[in-house]
Order: structure tokens, then C-alpha cells, then sequence
């Protein structure tokens, strides 16, 4: 069960979970703190050691990119740190293009980096030109370096794409660089208002990856600290060390295999027995001899149809750029209110997209007339190139007629890209109706919001398979880190069980909240509807929900009034912040964070100002509803 936690405004800016080095969330207990966040505010800012690794770069990754701005930048440039040249070549790419459109040209400069203990032969020096590959015990980085005042459009690619480092790589990264060399380093100034660089402080030695040998000198005598691990310092030896094996850190990066099989096969659903127990080469559920069986995802997919990421962002990024490069180029569709960087990445890459942001039957009707239309016209290819949709929605819900959809992609020839992440394939069963499933590991799937990842599954029933597969195969690059997919593995082996018990306490929590709103028919009520697939669009769902699946474990509220929404989030008592399928509950202002520069345009879909959206936990059932009680109470108060 989850552990027990106290939230209060002492928590401002630290990670989400508590101590934890790479912790995927930040605490925004307020909100006061979260507008504060999005306007930069200092009091807000200052506070961060920790943040969503999309939005805030982690501190490790901070540090390592000031020692590549140091060693490699020319008059100030600034960089992003890559995991391979094809990464940094998509990066270049998209800098030079957004900053042409915004009438602001300039240069990137691509770096190869191959960082080496000393006693390994560096293959050759530091260059802007590809070179051989590195020996094992090194770490290769790709560094895009740009002039300081076009990292605003950089970080974009960062944020949108989740193709950049992770920090335990560049942890790895630091754990080979000489400490006199880490501490020659001087730390620049914030990236941006809220990705500030704040005073580094001693590494918690427990979580470097220890190498004896060291790499030659980086030249550079400037006076600096290294990065924290946010609050780990404040563990004791004893509890860190239960920590680090606890999640698997101890075992050797060659585990990363093994990990990565065991993932792929979970994810396809063939595992006949799934141990929660390591085997004498790794994870046993990626050990050569483990057996498997049928798939249990609707659909005969083997673990050579899924393909891992670093993000789930990195999944939905690929799966578009693998549209793009195996079907006829148009533009795609985003059908229903999504995730704010989903519709971005159709809107920033290729020819543009299509946007139905409601995602209900009405929608249908107009996408159908519009795919007639566009059929009419250019008969020679299809009407567009994808379909993307979210199963459900986030954040109202809201879940789309897949078996219409299916039959206008299959009538027009467009490929249905479903996104999994909410429903998640223990509840419900998508894959015989999609062409491509993704989904964000970093959810529910771990749990633990240590770790990121991501999936893309391909349907071997679907009319472009083979298509897709074969792109898949000449295109398909592996910059998961090794060590982030042994946690993944590791914190995924009870997904099954957890996602039962936290179905179960959404249910109830959100059957207690349905009775006291306006939807549910109470009189003078402080919650104007509970969003949750239970009562939103809830035949579209049911018609995918399998046998012993629930609806999730996410909800969103809407409230009366502003100042109610406000007050029912300052008095909940759960941990606040980004992300979500959390094994503990967490709560957001969802609109405030995703959408704060366009509430009015998030408005039109409704997607109000006052939204909260919240991911259930494993706490215990009474425990939650006294919560959600506490809450309730504040808010029928401020009506």
C-alpha cells in the first residue's frame, strides 16, 4: 500500500515521490504555486529541485550540459544533450525551421562526445563529425549547441518530442568525468523562468554509478559544485542502500537486455508466467528460455511488434514520424481534446493536422464529410495520412467511437493510431481496432514515477503492417538507457495487481463525488460533473472494456465556481503535481499547468480554468474518501 505523506506548502518545489533522485514529478501543493509556476514567479522557481523531466530539465542533465557548453560552446551558446546523431540531426532540423518561421535565423553546431575512463582509448577527440563507435565502458553523447537566445524554441523539441537524455544517463555521464574536473565547472545561469540552475550541492554517493578509472582533464579551472539528488541527502546509508535495490539499481547496465525483453513481452501480453522474482541472467521474464504463449491483447502481436522509447512522448513522436515515412504525406487528425504535446507534434511536424477537439459523434459527422471531401478531391491518395486519439481522453475522458473510426479508416485508407495510456490494456482491449497502439510506461505501468518510458505496438492484422513493420525495421533506433529499463521492468511486474486496486478506490471515490454534484443530482453543489468514463461517453468505453476491467484510475472534476475549484484543491490533503498513474494519489490544476496561455482556447472544448484533475493511489479506501471529504467540505464552504 502506499505510504502515508504530509503535504503542506514546506513541500514547494521538491520531488514527487519524496527523496527520490529521479523522481517525475515536483510538488505544487497550492494554487497559488501553480499559477506561480507558470508565470515564473521567483518564490516558486527558486524552490524547484524537481519537475516533470519533459518541463524540467533534471538537475544531472543540467550539469553535464554546462560542462558540454563549457568545453564546446563559442560565445555563450547553449545546448540540449542528445542520445545519438539521428536524435541530433531531428533537433537541428527543427530549431533552424520554427526559428525561420519566427523570423529569428541561426546556426546549430552538432558535437559527438565520447566520454572515457582513462585506462579506455578515447576512439578519437571531440568532434562535429560522426565517428567510430565508442568501447563499452564509455558514454556517447550527441550536443546541439545554438546561441543562448533561441533555447526558448529549443526546449520545445525537448519538451514535445522526449527524445533528450534521461538523467540517470547522464548521471552515467558524470559518474566518468574526474571530480576535480566536475568541480572545475562553474554553473551558468537559469535556462529559462522555469528551469532555473540553482547552487549545486555534494552528489549523495549512493546514487553515482562508481568506475574507478576516470577520463582526461576537461581544461577548464573555473570554480564549481556538483548537482544535488534531490533530497536523497537527507536518507540515511541504511534506507538509500534498501532503496537502490529495492528498484533494481545495483544490477549491471548489461541487465538492460533483459529488461528490455521482459518489457516488450509484458507489453505483448505472451508471458504465460510473469515472476516477480529476477532470474540468474536478469529479469526472468526476458530470459531466453522463459515461456511464452498467446497474446492476451486481442490480437496474435509478439514482442517483435512492440518497440521501446525513452518517453511516452517519444512513442507518440515516432509513431507520427513513421506515418510520415511510410504512407503518402497529408495531414493528419487529432480527434478529441488531447494531451497538450500530441497535438503539437501533428501540428509542428509535417504538413499540419486537423483538429476535432470534442471528440464526440457530432465530430464523427463533420471528420466524415471532411474525409468525403477530401477524397472528392484528390481521389489518387488518402483523405489524411493518421488518426490520433487517446482511449480515453485526458484530461475530460472522454473515449471515441473506435469501431467508426476503424470502419472510416478502413473506407479511406488512414492509419488509427490509439493512444492506451489512461485505459491502460488491463482494462481495456484496443489493438484489433488500431493500427498502431502507444502508450506512456512512465504511468501506471510503473507506478512508482521513478522511471520514464514509453511503447509502440503495431497490430499484425492491420491492412499496412507490413508496411509499417518493414519502416519500423530500417528506421527503429534503440535510446532507451539501459538502466531506465531496468527500473521500468522492475516496477512493472505487479502492474496488473495495482491497477485492480486503484480501479477499485476511483470507483468508489468517484460514486462518493457523482453524489454530491450537480450531475449527480445533489442540490446546491459545489462539483458540477465528475469526468470519469464510468458517466462520460461511457457506451463508447464499455464497448472495449475487457470482461474484469475497470474504468482507470483517472478523474477530473469541475466545479460551481472558481474560487470553489480553488479551494477544493488547497484543502485536499494528497500529494499535488504533474503526471498521473502514480501509485499514490496525485492531484493537478490540470488546465493551469497545460494550458495556461490558452485558457480561453481550452475553454471552448471544455476544458474550464477551475479543472482538477486527480490520479488515484493504493491508499486505503476510507483513508481516500476522508480526503476527498476534507476537500468537499472547504469547497461547499467558498460557494
Amino acid at each position: 500500500m502506499a505510504a502515508t505523506v504530509t503535504v503542506g506548502s514546506e513541500t514547494l518545489g521538491l520531488a514527487v515521490p519524496p527523496f527520490t533522485p529521479h523522481a517525475i514529478s515536483v510538488s505544487l501543493p497550492t494554487w497559488r504555486d501553480n499559477v506561480g509556476y507558470e508565470e515564473g514567479e521567483k518564490r516558486v522557481v527558486e524552490s524547484m529541485v524537481s519537475g516533470y523531466p519533459r518541463f524540467f530539465i533534471h538537475l544531472s542533465i543540467q550539469k553535464l550540459a554546462s560542462i558540454c557548453e563549457q568545453k564546446f560552446g563559442i560565445n555563450g551558446e547553449q545546448c540540449l544533450l542528445c542520445p545519438s546523431k539521428k536524435v541530433a540531426d531531428h533537433c537541428r532540423t527543427f530549431i533552424l525551421n520554427r526559428a525561420a518561421i519566427a523570423g529569428t535565423p541561426t546556426h546549430v553546431r552538432l558535437v559527438q562526445y565520447f566520454i572515457c575512463p582513462e585506462d579506455v582509448s578515447t576512439p578519437s577527440p571531440p568532434t562535429d563529425k560522426p565517428s567510430s563507435v565508442p568501447p563499452a565502458q564509455c558514454a556517447e553523447l550527441h550536443i546541439a549547441l545554438f546561441p543562448s537566445e533561441i533555447f526558448p524554441i529549443a526546449k520545445q523539441f525537448w519538451q514535445h518530442t522526449g527524445l533528450g537524455i534521461s538523467s540517470r544517463f547522464a548521471e552515467h555521464c558524470l559518474s566518468l568525468i574526474p571530480s576535480q574536473e566536475l568541480k572545475s565547472s562553474q554553473s551558468p545561469p537559469p535556462q529559462s523562468p522555469i528551469t532555473p540552475r540553482p547552487p549545486f550541492k555534494a552528489l549523495n554517493k549512493h546514487y553515482s554509478v562508481k568506475h574507478t578509472p576516470r577520463s582526461p582533464s576537461l581544461g577548464d579551472n573555473r570554480p564549481s559544485v556538483l548537482p544535488p539528488a534531490v533530497s536523497s541527502d537527507a536518507l540515511s546509508k541504511d534506507q538509500s542502500t534498501y532503496l537502490e535495490e529495492r528498484y533494481g539499481r545495483n544490477l549491471p547496465l548489461s541487465a538492460g537486455a533483459f529488461a528490455k525483453r521482459a518489457l516488450r513481452r509484458r507489453i505483448a501480453g505472451v508471458l504465460v508466467r510473469d515472476s516477480l522474482d529476477d532470474g540468474p541472467q536478469g529479469p526472468c521474464a526476458g530470459a531466453q528460455d522463459v515461456e511464452v504463449g498467446p497474446s492476451s491483447r486481442g490480437v496474435q502481436v509478439t514482442e517483435e511488434d512492440v518497440f521501446l522509447f525513452p518517453t511516452g512522448m517519444a512513442a507518440i513522436w515516432n509513431a507520427h514520424q513513421l506515418a510520415l515515412g511510410a504512407r503518402p504525406v497529408t495531414k493528419s487528425v487529432c480527434f478529441g481534446f488531447p494531451y497538450t504535446d500530441t497535438l503539437k507534434i501533428l501540428e509542428k511536424w509535417g504538413p499540419g493536422a486537423h483538429f476535432f477537439g470534442y471528440g464526440l459523434d457530432s465530430d464523427l459527422d463533420s471528420l466524415e464529410t471532411l474525409l468525403d471531401e477530401e477524397s472528392a478531391r484528390n481521389p489518387s491518395n488518402p483523405p489524411v495520412l493518421a488518426l490520433f486519439t487517446e482511449f480515453p481522453s485526458n484530461p475530460l475522458l472522454r473515449t471515441a467511437d473506435i469501431h467508426r473510426l476503424r470502419a472510416l479508416a478502413d473506407k479511406h485508407d488512414f492509419l488509427l493510431v490509439v493512444d492506451e495510456t489512461i485505459g491502460n490494456f488491463v482494462n481495456i482491449e484496443v489493438l484489433p481496432y488500431a493500427d498502431v497502439v502507444v502508450s506512456s510506461l512512465s504511468k501506471i505501468f510503473s507506478g512508482d514515477a521513478n522511471a520514464m518510458g514509453g511503447s509502440l505496438v503495431l497490430n499484425p492484422k492491420g491492412r499496412n503492417y507490413a508496411a509499417l513493420k518493414q519502416h519500423m525495421a530500417a528506421t527503429y533506433e534503440d535510446n532507451y538507457f539501459s538502466e531506465d529499463a531496468v527500473f521500468m521492468e522492475r516496477n512493472s511486474r505487479n502492474f496488473t495487481q495495482r491497477i485492480r486496486d486503484i480501479d477499485r478506490n476511483t470507483e468508489d471515490v468517484c460514486d462518493f463525488l457523482r453524489s454530491h454534484s450537480l450531475a449527480g443530482g445533489a442540490s446546491s453543489p459545489a462539483i458540477k460533473e465528475v469526468w470519469y468514463p464510468k458517466y462520460t461517453t461511457t457506451k463508447n468505453y464499455m464497448s472495449c472494456k475487457l470482461p474484469e476491467g475497470g474504468y482507470g484510475g483517472l478523474f477530473s472534476l469541475t466545479f460551481t465556481s472558481l474560487p470553489v475549484s480553488q479551494a477544493f484543491f488547497d484543502a485536499l490533503p494528497c500529494l499535488k503535481g504533474p503526471s498521473l498513474g502514480t501509485n499514490f494519489t496525485l492531484a493537478c490544476p490540470y488546465t493551469i499547468l497545460a494550458h495556461y496561455t490558452e485558457l480561453g482556447w481550452a475553454a471552448e472544448y471544455g476544458v474550464e480554468e477551475g479543472l482538477v484533475r486527480i490520479s488515484v493511489g493504493l491508499e486505503e479506501k476510507d483513508k481516500l474518501l476522508g480526503w476527498f471529504q476534507t476537500a468537499l467540505t472547504a469547497a461547499e464552504a467558498a460557494r
